[in-house]
């Protein structure tokens, strides 16, 4: 953890997609950032590959790379965050923003905009499946379901409500698959709807992985929900909520540094903060305090 004066030179990304980020509060925060004393270089948002040449192209030009959007926005930019070294700002315009949430970052534009001119930063953990980045969580089974119910139409018009709705329609669909989770001192054997492995505090819109957890523990938190009757969710899905769901019946869960390697039968999607980006046979580990990130002072 650090202290430090604020940047000047920054890379801006700025999702046009996001439900928060429309022109006039997005127009709103570049001006703040300007009178911050920031100057200001604005990077192509299009596609994670596209964003990670962004920050490499400009890794010696600016101070700092700022993202305006959800979490999948901050996703896109780890790799080119990771391997440049330089510190992230975010402005959280997205549904979610889990880890926005996780660090403390209002969601009031202006607000955010004012963490990013105080210049306090952080250092997180990083999780990584295969060759995927995550900030706060990697999943499979009823997740990636709930992703796939997720449209960007569903996200603009309904919000955080969009995933309870499209999280009911899920459960109901979602068939539970056999997978075997090898750490470096076991091998566990189990019948899933769910395995999440998680890095932040939050997920999904505010769920939280496990009311202990932190994104700067340099631990994994794994766990795995065995099928269930559906008069039993209600219950469920409200300890979920809190983070309390380690001692409920049918969980599976455990803390680990990492490497974890989960096969599923049969192979199943992975998603890593809301997007669907890589497949079982998934191999974890995780990166300590390898990404720093501006946050309030009382967060620090």
């Amino acid at each position: 953890m650090d202290h430090q004066p604020a940047k000047r030179r920054a890379l801006l990304f700025l999702n046009p997609r996001s439900r928060s980020g429309g022109n006039h509060v997005a127009d709103g925060a570049v001006k703040q950032l300007e009178a911050g004393g920031f100057i200001l270089t604005h990077g192509l948002c299009a596609q994670s590959a596209d964003m990670t040449r962004e920050v490499s192209r400009y890794a010696h030009q600016v101070d700092l790379v700022i993202v305006g959007g959800g979490d999948g926005t901050v996703n896109a930019v780890l790799k080119g965050m990771l391997e440049t070294g330089l510190p992230l700002g975010i402005l959280p315009f997205g549904t979610a923003n889990d880890l926005a949430r996780t660090l403390g970052i209002p969601s009031d534009p202006a607000a955010a905009v004012a963490v990013i001119v105080a210049g306090c930063t952080r250092r997180i953990d990083v999780g990584q499946v295969n060759d995927q980045f995550f900030v706060n969580v990697a999943s499979m089974g009823l997740s990636v379901e709930l992703a796939r119910r997720m449209t960007g139409n569903l996200k603009r018009h309904l919000g955080r409500l969009s995933y309870p709705l499209a999280a009911i329609k899920t459960v109901l669909y979602t068939r539970p698959f056999t997978a075997e989770v090898a750490t470096a001192d076991r091998t566990i054997r189990l019948r899933s709807l769910q395995i999440a492995v998680g890095n932040g505090v939050y997920y999904g819109g505010g769920m939280a992985v496990y009311e202990a957890a932190a994104i700067d523990d340099q631990c994994l938190d794994f766990y795995s929900v065995e099928p269930r009757r559906f008069w039993q969710w209600p219950l469920f899905l409200t300890a979920f909520r809190r983070g309390r769901n380690r001692n409920l019946v049918g969980m599976r869960a455990f803390c680990s540094p990492g490497p974890l390697e989960i096969r599923t039968d049969p192979p199943l999607p992975v998603n890593t903060d809301g997007e669907i980006t890589t497949a079982t046979p998934a191999r974890f580990k995780l990166l300590p305090l390898a990404l720093s990130v501006f946050v309030p002072a009382t967060h620090v």
